[in-house]
């Protein structure tokens, strides 16, 4: 009965009784093929782009019987193939380091699949008979890759206290889930490393105060700011009118509070009448109305003003009376307030005095002043006396009223 070969290695099975004489040669034949399959190494060469099918034959050495298979030094510049035959269950071990783009390459069986280098490096096989599977083992030196680690297997336990150094942390790879609140400490920021974009908005609109009111919180933080109305330059002149004048006050650009100082004109005296008995006098008119008005200045500002004039004395009569003084003129900034003119004084009625004028009034304003030359330099707004009766001709003629004024004054942070 004629020997067989077994499945994997093609052992030469001899039957009892069978190669008399040849037996001791067989079986160290067999041992040979047993080594080669345990510690076998053979260098075979790839050519680019072809196919290399390494072989086994039964019963004699052969190049896919070996343990390692070593791929000389070779540029894979196209699709290459290595294939091991069909129907054989063995481990391989073969060792790409020699070569230049191993990607290019497919390590298979001759009808089943494999499996493609990624690197010039050493990998290991199992064929099952059907297919080559690579067994994931990075290098022959006990390395464990990362193909040899399951997603999520590296739990907290497995990583030793400070192991983890800032060169294993990707770039942008931290975030803010993983910072623990409160773990970020000053000692841990650069200097001048936080930049305006990273503060949160304090309602601080950007750009510039005059005379501003600034509130600061307890960390140090400007959290408001406003435009304030004092403290941000003196006062100065921009208009100065004695009535009767008219005209329109525009305000300085950076100008953002002012105040108005206005007063009306005085009545005119009556005038006196003639004859007896006596107290057939005029009355005296009324004074102006004087104020002072404050008001805010948002540019542009531009308001039309008056100044008032004087009330004009009534003129002397004779028995029958005489005649009543004038109305002094209102003084007015406009959308800011009005002070009134001081009523003429009556002319004596021929029997008696006449009634004196009622002052002027300053609805809204801010104040008043007893001084009527503090700011105008002169008497504004006076009331004119009424005239005398004259006993043999016509009475006297009362006296003018003076003239209103304004002067306007604004703040221009200068």
């Amino acid at each position: 009965m004629a020997s067989s070969y077994s499945s994997d290695l093609k052992l030469e099975l001899m039957v009892t009784g069978e190669n008399a004489g040849t037996w001791g040669d067989k079986t160290n034949t067999n041992l040979n093929l047993v080594q080669q399959a345990i510690a076998g190494f053979e260098q075979v060469t790839l050519s680019s782009g072809g196919t290399l099918a390494l072989v086994m034959s039964d019963g004699a050495l052969s190049n896919a019987r070996n343990l390692v298979i070593k791929f000389a030094t070779a540029t894979i510049a196209a699709s290459t193939i290595c294939t091991i035959p069909d129907s054989i269950e063995k481990f391989y071990i073969f060792d790409c380091t020699g070569l230049t783009n191993p990607s290019n390459l497919t390590i298979k069986t001759a009808s089943g699949t494999g499996f493609t280098p990624d690197a010039a490096k050493i990998y290991a096989a199992y064929s099952d008979g059907t297919n080559l599977n690579e067994v994931s083992l990075d290098t022959l030196g006990g390395t464990v890759a990362a193909a040899q680690i399951a997603d999520s297997a590296v739990t907290t336990a497995k990583i030793a206290d400070d192991a983890v150094t800032s060169a294993k942390i990707a770039d942008d790879a931290v975030v803010t889930a993983a910072i623990a609140d409160g773990a970020v400490a000053t000692a841990n920021i650069a200097d001048d490393a936080v930049t305006a974009d990273k503060l949160n908005n304090t309602g601080v609109s950007a750009g510039s105060y005059t005379t501003a009111s600034i509130t600061v919180d307890a960390q140090g933080r400007l959290t408001a700011a406003s435009s304030g109305s004092a403290g941000g330059g003196a006062f100065q002149v921009a208009v100065a009118a004695q009535g009767p004048a008219s005209g329109t006050y525009t305000a300085s650009n950076n100008a953002n509070f002012g105040g108005a100082y206005m007063f009306a004109g005085g009545g005119g005296g009556g005038g006196g009448a003639a004859g007896e008995p006596s107290g057939r006098n005029g009355g005296s008119g009324g004074t102006g109305g004087f104020g002072y008005y404050g008001f805010s200045i948002s540019a542009p500002f531009s308001k039309s003003f008056s100044a008032g004039g004087k009330g004009n004395a009534g003129g002397g009569g004779g028995g029958g009376g005489g005649q009543s003084g004038g109305n002094g003129g209102n003084t007015s900034l406009t959308d800011v307030g009005t002070v009134n003119g001081g009523n003429g004084g009556q002319g004596s009625p021929g029997n008696g005095a006449g009634g004196n004028g009622n002052a002027g009034s300053a609805p809204g304003a801010s104040l008043t002043f007893n001084s009527r030359s503090v700011i105008v330099g002169f008497e504004a707004g006076l009331s004119g006396n009424g005239g005398n009766r004259n006993q043999f001709g016509s009475g006297n003629s009362g006296n003018d009223g003076t003239a209103g004024a304004i002067a306007i004054f604004e703040n221009t942070g200068a």
